[in-house]
């Protein structure tokens, strides 16, 4: 996918980002990285990760915001700005703006989650709903720009956006210059675009890869001519985008080596991984490059990798369904519908197999009417704990072996 040499110059150049690093220093965090160990044994490849969710908004988009408001002169700011986000982008510009003295208004989708909703508000950004994505809130926003004569501030596709997002790499291969492969989210481009520019100017020999979720392939499919919709509901809203910048296509097209596509399930995996052993929260977005590294682990096994953790607004419950769901898919959890005779001590003949092999009991559902069993027959609906599949799997065999038919439920 990458050239050995760009085709033409380069909207951004190192310089560029360098300047930019000089502009927003002092004003943004520069976010830790460290060496995982536990994702490094998991993934059998050494892994360093980039804390971007320990930014005062809990994502990386105050880089290029920020950047792009410093450049503004006092005019452009005395009018007022406006944005279409899904969330990080929108905290951002809130809250630099807000520092700036800048009036700020924020279009998202209306399906963004409530965390962001909330926080962008909290900055003091007038904040309107609009559409079911962040298309549609894009074109809201470019009306309200016209007609309230605004600046509009577009979350990727801006030169002076991608370098602010490009200062990500410089500090990550300054602080993990043994990283020979870079791992890097993509929604509409900006980060990518700004990364993968700053690596190869500064290590032409590292390798950039590009991650997207399955059902937002829109930069993909640019890059590589393919035709595969963007379409559907997916945890990394962050990077759902269905058309992607023209200036960030045209970066990625001659930099980036590769890109990578993960379901969903491979990016609740993720996020669970994340906070699991890494004891830090993703947002489905800021766990795309590992997910890539799960769900293809021969594409990095031994190698030196770099992930950037973009971001951690994740809503509160929806972390927390994520996380049980994640213990089924691994085996931690189940549930079991049993079918049984509906008779004295059927329940306790089952509940003795479950203490004999140490499977907790979370919650029993007894279902003698809603079912199309025999009526001396009932099932019920067991969710357990073990400790791995394996220990779920001795009791499962022995239930089989007393007698008991079992229909597990499977969310993969």
């Amino acid at each position: 996918m990458a050239s050995l040499a760009p085709t033409a110059p380069l909207p951004v150049t190192l310089a560029d980002i360098e300047a930019a690093a000089k502009r927003i220093e002092g004003q943004v965090v520069r976010t830790p990285t460290y060496r995982s160990r536990a994702l490094s044994e998991l993934t059998g490849a050494d892994v360093w990760v980039k804390l971007e969710n320990l930014q005062v908004v809990a994502a990386y988009k105050e880089r290029g915001a920020l950047n792009k408001l410093l450049l503004m002169d006092k005019g452009v700011r005395e009018r007022g700005v406006i944005a279409a986000s899904a969330g990080n982008h929108a905290q951002a510009v809130a809250y630099h703006g807000k520092r700036l003295g800048v009036p700020v208004t924020i279009v998202m989708a209306r399906g963004t989650p409530t965390v962001k909703v909330a926080q962008t508000e909290r900055h003091g950004a007038r904040v309107i709903l609009h559409g079911e994505l962040l298309d549609e809130a894009f074109a809201e926003a470019q009306r309200l720009r016209e007609a309230e004569g605004l600046t509009f501030l577009h979350p990727f596709d801006e030169p002076d956006v991608i370098a602010g997002q490009g200062t990500v790499a410089v500090e990550f291969l300054e602080d993990a210059p043994e990283i020979d492969t870079l791992v890097v989210p993509i929604g509409g481009g900006g980060l990518m675009s700004g990364m993968a520019i700053a690596a190869k100017a500064l290590r032409p020999d590292i390798e950039v890869i590009g991650v997207q979720a399955e059902l937002y392939p829109s930069m993909y499919c640019a890059v590589s001519g393919k035709d595969l919709p963007s379409a559907g509901d997916t945890i990394a809203e962050g990077i759902a985008v269905k058309k992607p910048g023209t200036l960030t296509s045209a970066i990625i097209r001659e930099t980036v080596d590769d890109i990578l596509l993960v379901t969903e399930a491979d990016i609740e995996h993720a996020v669970s991984m994340f906070l699991q052993l890494d004891k830090t929260v993703a947002e489905g977005a800021g766990a795309a490059g590992l997910a890539a590294m799960l769900a293809h682990p021969e594409r990095f096994r031994g190698r030196k990798v770099g992930l950037v953790l973009t971001g951690g607004n994740i809503d509160p419950r929806l972390l927390a369904t994520v996380l049980l769901r994640d213990l089924f898919r691994t085996g931690r959890m189940s549930r079991l519908r049993i079918q049984l005779q509906d008779r004295p001590g059927a329940l306790y003949s089952v509940v003795r197999l479950f203490e004999r092999h140490g499977v907790n009991i979370i919650d029993v559902v007894h279902q003698r009417v809603f079912t199309s069993l025999p009526a001396k027959d009932a099932f019920i609906d067991v969710d357990c704990e073990a400790r791995d599949a394996a220990h779920l799997e001795a009791l499962i065999a022995e239930l089989k072996a007393a007698g008991f038919t079992l229909h597990p439920v499977d969310i993969r």
